[in-house]
């Protein structure tokens, strides 16, 4: 008498195995991507709130650009009372560091944002923008690092791949934020 017992063979254990492990690597692969982009979605909406703080803030002065406090820095106030009231501000380097007491202004890894005004799109650029190299109008971002700061050119608006397109006043400006991986986002007022 002969028994037939059912069950799995070595060979079909192995190819279970095998695609739950494809299945778990590409899960890992791709995590960290989702992630990286999730964040960066968040940059950008923080993006969009620094340029509605600064359009507030236009309004509420005359028109005068929060970038402009005729020492070429960001306005002291502006941070503060127009985007999330429990920061403090620090400067070093030209760069108005935002200490936050709260979390209400924060990159989402946790580290403070920094806010400076890169310079004029009319000519007058410092820092962190240079001349294009084919000489045409404009400002390209030199700086690509991924640094938690927003960088305000005035007299600007928003081109391609970091450009500076020249304003036709001090009322435009353009704010960009190198994201993480590289990307560079613009917003501005137009």
């Amino acid at each position: 008498m002969t028994k037939n017992k059912k069950g799995f063979t070595i060979i079909e254990v192995v190819l279970v195995l095998a695609i739950a492990g494809l299945i778990f690597l590409m899960v890992f692969i791709a995590l960290p991507a989702l992630q990286r982009s999730q964040r960066n979605t968040q940059r950008e909406d923080d993006l969009s709130r620094v340029l509605t703080a600064a359009n507030d803030f236009q309004s509420n002065n005359n028109g005068k650009s929060p970038w402009d406090d005729g020492a070429g820095q960001t306005n002291t106030n502006f941070v503060r009372r127009y985007i999330d009231d429990t920061c403090g501000n620090d400067f070093a380097d030209g760069v108005q560091y935002t200490s936050c007491t709260g979390d209400q202004f924060r990159d989402p890894d946790g580290e403070n944002y920094a806010m400076t005004a890169a310079g004029r799109a009319d000519g007058s650029a410092v820092s962190n923008f240079a001349a294009k190299t084919d000489g045409a109008a404009g400002w390209v971002m030199n700086d690509t690092d991924f640094n938690h700061t927003f960088y305000a050119v005035t007299y600007a608006s928003c081109g391609d791949e970091g450009e500076a397109i020249t304003g036709t006043g001090n009322r435009q400006y353009a704010v960009y934020y190198v994201m993480e991986g590289g990307a560079i986002s613009c917003n501005d007022n137009h």
